[in-house]
């Protein structure tokens, strides 16, 4: 039966999203589906920038070291790039741009820029080697891509790339770092387009179970509706914490501590904050007593990351040195957390509360949630639907839903599930149901409560701390290497990120190679995330199955089992 949580949440949703609330629901109509919208969203991301900027103009938006930015400064700053790159730079409506570069002011200056200039930011992957930039950036034909130096000088290094690289100093001021680019043209006079819901806003970069990174497209209703659903929970949460007595009455802040690149630092966290007032603090290298250090300093209400991050700071020897008593929430996403470091944080952190959330690029990070006591009751689930846009649902192999308690495939559907991938009409026709459920690739149940539990993953992937990692990428890396007969890469459980790369190899006949020598062959070619944290060399053949496929079942288990002896011995 609903929780006490449950049901004071539902009524908090039912005052916010009915007749004159501020979430008020309308329907929207999409290739003849309706969906359920929130009807104070703006039609895109343009006039969400405007109407925010300046409604927090005076308060503190970005702080980084020794800057602090309003928001009606950063908006300024963006509104400039967007005249330049429309009149300097010849971006037209639609166009794609790429931004390479770690968290910085100038990276949010030039997304918001590129988006109000009608622009699709295109948000590369800064882990990324040589190869995976320039692959990402031709496949959806990027003509101009901004990056900070490590990221400019590997885009130097490919070959033949048709694209305008152009170099950010984002270590300076944002003024200083962004003065080249807003030098080359623009000025009152240029004409801003008049953005609708329709146009394309962004493109993000997922790893799935067929090797290289496909490009998922969002248009800006997606985008907006997404930030408003998580506006609504955050609005929801505020009302609890107002009935029972602990209102929050400072600038709402939070750590920006992870990359931009990704959809969780992307919408719940940057986009959100812009209606909120919040104030981010950014961390362009994450590092657990730094983020106490801030924490403090700037009177963080909230924290989110991958579980790893809270953990590290549950359990740093100089924790008691900080005061991080402002923290109500540390909330994470990307990855299960183990349940004793659910009931850990619930215990030890002075009363901040854990929370979870579950989405994906596809779905602009909308999905559920599981909050506060109903966590600490379900520690190994994720929670409930988003409302009020999400519906969801296990589906068999026919695309029906089925039961509670029935295994299937996790499908999520809402106005705010992207597009398409750029290019892929068969990849974006396998992504959806007949009915526009997007079919996740995670293997779960709910139970009687609409809780969901996952269980499996159907995608032959791997998730390292909350970044995706394609098997099959890493596996055709290691052929690349003339002396690989065969491989399996599968995932490995690791206490700090969940889990991480593994990889068995059979070598060609005569040759001679160790694991060390591999693992240096791929880290000139993969974003070092992906290079397996241990590899075995086998002497034999590896077993197949009937079809002749590799038995990677049989090979998981096995050296899964190897990897604990020796984990225990070590």
């Amino acid at each position: 039966m609903p929780s006490k949580l449950d049901e004071r949440m539902d009524q908090g949703f039912a005052r916010l999203t009915g007749q004159g609330g501020p979430m008020m629901l309308t329907t929207a109509m999409i290739d003849g589906q309706s969906f359920p919208a929130i009807a104070a969203a703006p039609p895109a991301l343009s006039y969400y920038f405007a109407h925010f900027a300046a409604e927090h103009a005076a308060k503190d938006f970005l702080v980084s070291g020794a800057e602090r930015l309003s928001f009606a400064a950063v908006h300024a700053e963006a509104q400039a790039v967007a005249r330049a790159l429309i009149d300097g730079y010849g971006v037209r409506r639609g166009d794609r741009v790429g931004i390479a570069m770690r968290n910085s002011p100038s990276w949010i200056a030039l997304y918001m820029g590129i988006i109000i200039a009608g622009g699709v930011a295109t948000l590369l992957n800064g882990w990324w080697q040589t190869a995976e930039l320039a692959e990402a950036i031709t496949d959806v034909g990027c003509g101009l891509v901004f990056a900070d130096a490590p990221r400019a000088e590997r885009l130097a290094e490919s070959a033949g790339l048709a694209v305008d690289v152009v170099a950010i100093d984002d270590r300076l001021p944002l003024a200083q770092a962004l003065a080249a680019v807003v030098a080359r043209g623009g000025s009152a006079e240029t004409v801003l387009p008049m953005l609708t819901g329709d146009d394309n806003a962004t493109i993000l970069f997922t790893s799935g179970s067929t090797g290289q990174s496909k490009g998922a497209l969002s248009d800006h209703r997606a985008v907006t509706q997404a930030v408003f659903n998580y506006l609504a929970s955050a609005l929801m949460m505020l009302g609890l914490s107002t009935e029972d007595g602990k209102p929050v009455t400072a600038q709402h802040c939070t750590l920006l501590n992870v990359p931009l690149f990704h959809v969780t630092a992307e919408v719940p966290v940057m986009l959100q904050s812009f209606a909120m007032g919040r104030k981010l603090v950014l961390m362009p290298k994450w590092d657990a007593e730094e983020a106490m250090r801030l924490i403090e300093r700037e009177k963080a209400t909230y924290f989110v990351g991958v579980p790893l991050m809270s953990f590290e700071i549950l359990t740093h020897p100089r924790r008691a040195q900080y005061d991080l008593s402002t923290v109500t929430d540390f909330a994470a996403g990307g990855a299960p957390r183990p349940v004793d470091h659910v009931r850990r944080l619930h215990e030890e952190m002075g009363g901040a509360a854990p929370l979870i959330g579950y989405g994906l690029t596809e779905t602009n990070g909308v999905g559920c949630g599981n909050f506060r006591d109903n966590y600490i009751a379900k520690p190994t689930s994720t929670g409930r639907a988003s409302a009020p846009l999400v519906d969801l649902a296990i589906l068999d192999g026919a695309g029906r839903p089925v039961g509670p308690g029935e295994r299937g495939e996790v499908g999520i559907r809402s106005i705010c599930n992207f597009k398409e991938y750029w290019n892929r009409p068969q990849a974006t026709r396998d992504a959806f149901s007949a009915d526009r459920y997007f079919l996740t690739g995670d293997i779960g149940y709910l139970d009687a409560d609409g809780y969901l539990f996952i269980v499996d993953r159907k995608k032959d992937i791997i998730i390292r701390g909350g970044e995706n990692i394609s098997c099959q990428e890493v596996e055709s890396a290691l052929y690349d290497h003339a002396c690989v007969a065969e491989c399996a890469v599968f995932g490995l459980p690791d206490e700090r990120f969940g889990e991480v790369p593994g990889a068995v190899v059979h070598l060609r006949d005569g040759e001679a190679l160790d694991a060390e020598a591999l693992c240096a062959f791929l880290k000139s070619r993969i974003a070092a995330f992906k290079v397996p944290q241990r590899l075995w060399i086998a002497p034999e053949p590896l077993p197949r199955l009937g079809t002749e496929k590799v038995d990677k079942v049989a090979l998981r288990a096995h050296f899964r089992a190897e990897y604990a002896r020796e984990t225990i011995a070590g």
